[in-house]
């Protein structure tokens, strides 16, 4: 594809046809979860592939020396699992009106509702190479003929550029923890209302009775045996919600390999046995939460694993916050207060798009009066508050 002023615009089936330097150049080192190390990943672990509905489409924006100065993650599914940003009414809604939903476009990280950068341009980029990013991005839409492109958890820079461009914006919401030069974790507490320190305090306590330790491992601290744990309380959590085990065990395998110092894994064990982890990866200020599983039912353990040690690293390693995940407003008590998320829509049809457009320009004031009130609910002393 050309896109003008001697820019090309291409599309690669996997990430091994590109070049890891250069795509890093155009990610960054920020977020871990749009590393090539990553990425590289779930395809190489057939976690992503035509297969599992996840087919590897990246786009790529070339100069005129042929050097890669911007690239979006993109896949070509068949079907709306593993993406966090829930369209299953809308494919509805068209198959029902004789329309074919699937494939579509998805410009996201597989299995993982972290925000992040989608436009990944290099730091010397032309100004416009976001913006032809955008232009690549619906002409590969037009050429696959797909009903819809979507782009999930962009940062609002991101979001905003694709809403100038014509894409129907649509928000949702996460509970974030934000470090506010705590010393500590007791620190922490210290900014917490009294009744929600007591009650931290006794379900840290409560986590640890019987006998169950936890550890925080970092990289090479991790050894097969953890991975081989970890994966096990992997399916038994997929088992137990009922949803698909998108991860393979080779993804847990090649994970370490390529992120090394990056992944940060939360263990809990009893009588020298491991029964619980959280997986969590580190970026250059953010310890994201990723993966969570226990081979029975512990109370508060599932708290203190990933909550309460997340913020325990976060700040011995003076990062800026704790971003544990989707869904979950448990954790407003907890310190992790409601942040806004974004994504962004392209949809071919234009019946199709009027209707999802008027759904969203009702849903985004809804969204933010529900966040709005949900923030009310914040732990953290108010005023004269003890």
């Amino acid at each position: 594809m050309d896109g003008g002023d001697g820019f090309t615009l291409r599309v690669a089936d996997r990430l091994a046809a590109i070049d890891e330097a250069a795509w890093n150049a155009c990610a960054g080192s920020d977020n871990p979860f749009l590393s090539y190390g990553f990425l590289s990943a779930l395809e190489d672990s057939r976690s992503v592939s035509a297969k599992t509905g996840w087919l590897p489409q990246h786009l790529l924006l070339e100069d005129t020396a042929g050097r890669l100065i911007g690239a979006v993650p993109l896949y070509l599914k068949s079907h709306s699992w593993g993406e966090y940003v829930f369209d299953h009414s809308w494919a509805d809604a068209y198959e029902r009106a004789g329309g074919n939903y699937y494939p579509k476009l998805q410009a996201a990280v597989p299995f993982t509702p972290v925000p992040g950068p989608r436009l990944l341009v290099r730091p010397d980029a032309p100004s416009g190479a976001a913006d032809l990013l955008i232009e690549g991005l619906v002409e590969v839409a037009t050429r696959h003929k797909v009903s819809s492109l979507h782009v999930t958890f962009p940062h609002a820079a991101d979001w905003q550029r694709l809403g100038d461009a014509g894409f129907l914006q649509r928000i949702g919401q996460q509970f974030h923890w934000t470090n506010e030069g705590y010393a500590s974790f007791e620190d922490f507490l210290g900014a917490l209302n009294s009744r929600k320190r007591k009650s931290i305090r006794k379900e840290r306590r409560v986590a640890t009775e019987g006998g169950i330790t936890l550890r925080t491992l970092v990289g090479s601290d991790i050894t097969p045996g953890h991975w081989d744990a970890f994966h096990r309380f992997y399916l038994a959590t997929v088992d137990r919600k009922w949803g698909g085990a998108y991860l393979t065990r080779e993804f847990f395998e090649l994970l370490p390999a390529r992120l090394g110092e990056k992944i940060v894994l939360v263990v809990a064990e009893r009588d020298g046995r491991t029964i619980a982890g959280a997986l969590n990866l580190r970026g250059s200020d953010t310890l994201y939460g990723r993966n969570w599983g226990a081979d029975g039912d512990y109370p508060f353990l599932h708290f203190e694993a990933c909550y309460y040690r997340a913020i325990d690293f976060a700040i011995e390693h003076g990062l800026a916050r704790v971003e544990a995940g989707a869904q979950g407003q448990h954790k407003i008590q907890r310190g992790y207060l409601p942040s806004e998320t974004y994504s962004a829509h392209w949809i071919r049809d234009p019946g199709l798009r009027k209707a999802i457009g008027n759904f969203l320009d009702r849903e985004r004031p809804a969204m933010r009066a529900e966040m709005a009130q949900l923030a009310t609910l914040s732990p953290f002393r108010q005023g004269g508050e003890g």
